[in-house]
Order: C-alpha cells, then structure tokens, then sequence
C-alpha cells in the first residue's frame, strides 16, 4: 500500500535558520518535531540519541529562532506566538567547564575570542566568555554577524562616551538582543542595519548642532528619532525650534514636541508645507481694536448689569 502519510515541505528560510545555529542537535529535534507532530521529551531523547538534558536544551534554543514554519506545541502547553526573548533579556548562565568543552575544537568561537578581545582591549574573563558563547549558542547569531556587532558595539560606545569607552560585556549582550528581535540572521542584514544606523546618528547630530544643544538626554533623543520616523526633517524641526523661542524665549522642549505633534497631525512635515499652511505670526502686531470696542462705557448700563449680579 502506498504511503498516505501527508508530507510537510521546509522552506529555505527555515533551513537558513537551522544552518546559522550551528547546533546538531537543533536540527534534529526540529526534523523529529515535524516528523512526529507532537514532543516528549524522554521519547524524543531515545529516538535521537541524546540525552534529556540536551533535548530540553535544543527545544529551549528552538523556541527563540522564531523559524517560519511554527512548532506544534507540547501537550498540555499554550501554542506559543511568535516566540520572544525572556523579559530580562538575559542569557543563560553558562558554566566555564561547559563553555571550555563546547567551544573546544571550534575555530569560529576562537576567532570570535581573539577579536572580542582586540575590540574590548583586554584579555576576556568569564563574564566575557559567556556572553559571546551565549550568543553564539543561545541566541544562534552566525559567527561573522556576531564580528559585526563587536566592531559596532565599539562603535556605540564612542557615540555615547568618547572614544576611550570600549564595551562590556552587558553592552554586548544588551545589543545582541536588539539584532536577535529584529531577526538579524545574515551578514547582508548586519550590514544593511549598520548602515541605516550610522545614517540616524548622523541626523541626530545634524539636528542637535542646529537646536544648539551639546547633546540630547535619553528623552530628547527618543523624541527626535520618533519625529523623524515621522517624516520631518532637520529644517522642519529647526522651524518648529525656531518658533519656541520666539513665542516663549526658550528651547522649551515640550513646546517643541507639541508644534511638531500639530504638524503631524495635520499631515504637515516638509518645510513648504509647514510655511504655506502654518505661516509664521508677526511679531508684536496684535489684532486691532474693533470701532465697537472703541465705544466709551455707559456708567447707567453698566450699575444695571452690576446690580443683577
């Protein structure tokens, strides 16, 4: 009899996936999920010739590759969404015999070590180590996007501090986790990402050089990157800047915010859409008295509305 068992394809895109983790035993938990439909853990362990613990290891890496074809979920268990980081975005806490025995051998780890420790300026210790392990593992980064977030966490670093800051090993991990939510899986990706960034810090710096500011507080620089998703661009926010101080005598920064929030809710970013529907106000020229206005008071009229008070 033919076989009638229904069979799944598996897009590249999950291959790629499988691929960049770099972890056997993913891949084949993942083939024997799909091939099964369902996940015991002790079951799946005999089937695959592993032990427990690295099942239970695989399937936890599984859950955060976020692969386009979903897993089915294990009974008795919710069917996950699209699978997110743990809240605090911390890697797991590795012991530095499992780091030493699973990175022997692999010259892709040695060559993250050596350049991580170019990069940081020192030699690493075992916070370092975990970190760059776990993002290799955990996270399922491929080795040369995770060269690529060395050398621009060096970079963020001497946006923010000045160029004697390197990063740590928090920074690293913090950063990792930003690249990992927006699915940054390929060199192509980090590259294009990078790209896009350093482009945002140029506008910002632009920006904050016309508004005369020094530097911007972890407000104003949300604020600015929210006005420019926006679509305003540096002389639109100038404009608006502009017209804080003249109607108010300082940079008032919520002021700021709230001409900018009116434009854009009036569809108003470029600057000759903002001067032709919002043009600026003339100063010191109030409007005129009207003749009515002008009219002397009736002392009579005036008793009589105070004595119907």
């Amino acid at each position: 009899m033919a076989d009638q068992t229904a069979h799944k394809s598996i897009s590249i895109q999950a291959l790629d996936r499988l691929i960049a983790a770099h972890d056997g035993n993913v891949a084949l938990l993942w083939l024997y999920w799909q091939r099964s439909g369902s996940l015991d853990a002790e079951k799946a362990a005999a089937a695959l010739c592993l032990t427990l613990q690295e099942v239970l290891a695989a399937e936890e890496k599984l859950r955060r590759m976020a692969l386009p074809e979903p897993l089915p979920a294990p009974a008795g268990t919710p069917a996950p969404g699209k699978p997110e980081p743990a809240p605090a975005e911390e890697l797991p806490q590795y012991s530095s015999e499992e780091i030493r025995r699973r990175s022997g051998g692999n010259s892709a780890l040695t060559t993250i070590y050596a350049e991580a420790a170019q990069v940081m300026g020192r030699a690493l210790g075992g916070n370092d180590l975990r970190v760059l392990f776990g993002i290799y593992d955990h996270l399922g980064m491929p080795p040369e996007v995770i060269l690529e977030l060395l050398h621009f966490c060096a970079e963020l670093c001497q946006w923010r501090y000045g160029d004697s800051r390197r990063p740590t090993p928090r920074f690293l991990e913090k950063e990792a986790y930003a690249w990992a939510n927006r699915e940054i899986l390929t060199l192509e990706q980090a590259e294009e990402y990078i790209r896009s960034r350093r482009e945002r810090h140029s506008d910002l710096g632009r920006i904050r050089e016309a508004l005369h500011l020094s530097e911007f507080s972890s407000t104003q620089e949300k604020d600015v990157n929210t006005w420019l998703e926006q679509g305003f661009g540096e002389e639109a926010i100038a404009i608006a800047a502009d017209r804080t101080v003249t109607n108010t005598g300082a940079l008032k920064w919520n002021y700021l915010s709230r001409i900018l929030q009116s434009w854009h809710q009036k569809g108003l970013h470029s600057p000759a859409e903002i001067l032709e529907k919002e043009p600026p106000r003339a100063r010191g020229k109030d409007p005129l008295p009207s003749k009515q206005d002008n009219k002397p008071v009736d002392p009579a009229a005036l008793r009589k509305i105070l004595e119907q008070i």
